[in-house]
């Protein structure tokens, strides 16, 4: 049996060539992966599928065992000009095949988990398409061999549309019985694929909208299980995660239309006349349809398009995610203070150097000097250094204590969009990229929060702890702060200390499980912090007629108010770019 599949290998590996040639004599990939075995394929991540594809190595992964069981042997031309066309055409790179999901899901209300399968149909489609008609390739027969007489309803109005593409006589492929409607609806899904063959992400949103009567209907159980064997992009997202998902596209919700309310579908001639569009049309210049740029996906939508391109993430994972790409285009060095102190190095003399000092210590031109015949630990030396004022001031940025409220009132970070958590993000990297430590602490309870336990420079740790949820009653955990700098050292750097909540905050001013005051630990750490102290409240008025804030601010606590939570976003770009930008060096 390995020997007939090594011989069938070899028989594939030869139509490599030609499949390429087929796309372009320009095109370069690396020859498929071959699975032999069950196991084989699964290191590779091809599961139930004959063949896959990865967008993120561009790969192309075969199984044989499986080409041989659902008797496919003498299509390889077919399937592997079919893989090829993935990776040059559609969706051909990781940002586009997420761009089609996310359009997609906008079209399929209730059926949004579906946008990922249609997208592979989609793409299928109009791979196929150029495929059968400009190629000459036998794609139907491959449909014919995997379905038989299906009647599954979506099945039956997929392979419709391939008819009239390829101008096969009806029912050839579509077996289920063929209504006025379904007949009405392949007429457009067939003028869709020929239309927007050179603008497929245009045409993405529309396609989903015209399949959605019919994932209604069965929840596309029967096409799924039907196409199972050659779902060949469930997984191609695999493995990497693309940039720009948090942020709605222009036109994405609005390509979200039935193409029976598209004035450019409606124009064109029979789809059965017209050419291979791949090949021969010309681009043609769509006005956008507006669209919503600069307004965001909440967590939960963006967490969904990653589960569709295949990432196996949970839901903290994936809101580190959102948060750290949601704060990237905020972010800038975080502001620092000048400290007078920079040293330079001053060579101050020699001393002996002896076998129990590193090797690279030694100065062997002073050594040779002091004795031509140099004896280790007797006659060698090693340079004695000194410091001296240097000419230019060191910059020192100032470390971060971030204290970020996740009590009951607060939103959780993984669902929806929290501000609160933006706004850490936000100050939290920018601290960071500016050569600063931080120390992150999400609080809902005295005893209920999640800290990073000290000054950190690790990034996704601190974005973990922002983007955790705890979600109780409201109450200061004093103890963190008065464990933090109840040591704090003269010498040590230089903290700033940030609390971002509400009215809640007053909690840090009772008493600790010790019985020590708040108040006597606040102003202990905001003078050991020797950074600074802010509090960044959301309240419904200005905190004037507060007494604990008005003590607060007496004592040296900085209190801005913002009067929604969306504000805190601004707050954290101006913290971070002007707070401290023209301070002078204590």
């Amino acid at each position: 049996m390995m020997e007939n599949l090594q011989d069938l290998r070899q028989i594939w590996m030869k139509k490599w060539p030609e499949a390429l040639a087929l796309w372009s004599k320009f095109t370069r990939l690396r020859p498929p992966l071959w699975c032999h075995t069950q196991d084989d394929a699964e290191k590779e991540g091809l599961a139930g599928s004959f063949a896959m594809i990865r967008l993120q190595d561009h790969a192309i992964v075969i199984s044989l065992p499986l080409i041989r069981k659902f008797h496919i042997e003498h299509f390889s031309l077919e399937i592997l000009a079919h893989e090829i066309g993935h990776h040059v055409f559609c969706p051909a790179d990781l940002t586009d095949n997420a761009r089609v999901i996310a359009r997609m899901r906008w079209a399929l209300p209730t059926k949004e988990y579906l946008a990922g399968f249609i997208s592979n149909i989609y793409s299928d489609l109009l791979i196929n398409d150029h495929l059968q008609r400009s190629a000459g390739l036998k794609m139907a027969d491959i449909y014919r061999i995997l379905a038989g007489d299906s009647a599954d309803r979506m099945w039956t109005f997929y392979m419709r549309i391939c008819e009239i593409l390829w101008s096969i006589e009806k029912e050839k492929l579509a077996k289920g019985g063929i209504k006025a409607q379904m007949e009405g609806d392949a007429q457009l899904g067939a003028r869709l694929i020929r239309s927007y063959a050179r603008e497929w992400m245009e045409g993405a949103g529309r396609f989903a909208a015209l399949c959605l009567p019919y994932l209604l209907d069965d929840n596309a159980h029967g096409i799924q299980k039907i196409l199972h064997a050659w779902r060949d992009t469930e997984q191609a997202g695999s493995g990497a995660v693309p940039d720009g998902l948090t942020e709605i596209e222009e036109g994405e919700r609005e390509g979200a239309v039935h193409p029976s309310q598209d004035p450019d579908l409606a124009e064109l001639d029979d789809p059965e006349e017209q050419g291979d569009v791949v090949e021969k049309s010309m681009p043609r210049q769509k006005k956008s349809p507006g669209g919503a740029r600069g307004q965001h996906r909440e967590p939960f939508q963006y967490g969904e398009i990653l589960r569709s391109l295949g990432l196996n993430l949970n839901d903290h994972e994936i809101a580190v995610r959102y948060y750290k790409e949601r704060a990237a285009p905020l972010l800038v060095p975080f502001p620092s203070r000048t400290v007078f102190e920079s040293t330079e190095p001053l060579p101050e003399g020699l001393e002996p150097w002896d076998i129990g000092s590193p090797l690279e210590s030694v100065d062997w031109m002073e050594s040779v000097l002091l004795s031509p015949r140099v004896i280790p630990g007797m006659t060698t030396v090693q340079r004695v250094w000194g410091t001296m004022d240097g000419t230019q001031p060191e910059k020192l940025p100032l470390d971060l204590d971030l204290y970020v409220d996740c009590s009951g009132s607060m939103p959780n970070p993984q669902v929806t969009i929290s501000y609160l958590a933006l706004a850490g993000a936000i100050i939290a990297l920018s601290a960071l990229r500016a050569g600063a430590r931080v120390q992150a602490t999400l609080w809902s309870g005295a005893h209920q929060f999640d800290t990073t336990g000290g000054f950190i420079r690790d990034a996704h740790k601190v974005l973990e702890i922002l983007t955790g949820y705890l979600g109780d009653g409201t109450a200061f955990p004093i103890h963190m702060l008065r464990d933090t700098y109840s040591n704090r050292k003269q010498h040590d750097r230089p903290a700033h200390i940030l609390i971002i909540s509400d009215s809640g905050v007053i909690t840090m001013f009772d008493r600790d499980e010790l019985n020590n005051s708040g108040w006597d630990i606040a102003r202990i750490a905001l003078s050991k912090a020797r950074g600074g102290g802010t509090m960044v409240l959301n309240l419904p008025t200005t905190w004037g007629g507060n007494k604990e804030l008005a003590r607060a601010h007496k004592e040296g606590w900085q209190i801005s108010v913002v009067r929604t939570w969306e504000e805190l976003e601004e707050f954290a770009r101006q913290f971070s770019q002007l707070k401290y930008s023209e301070q002078e060096p204590a």
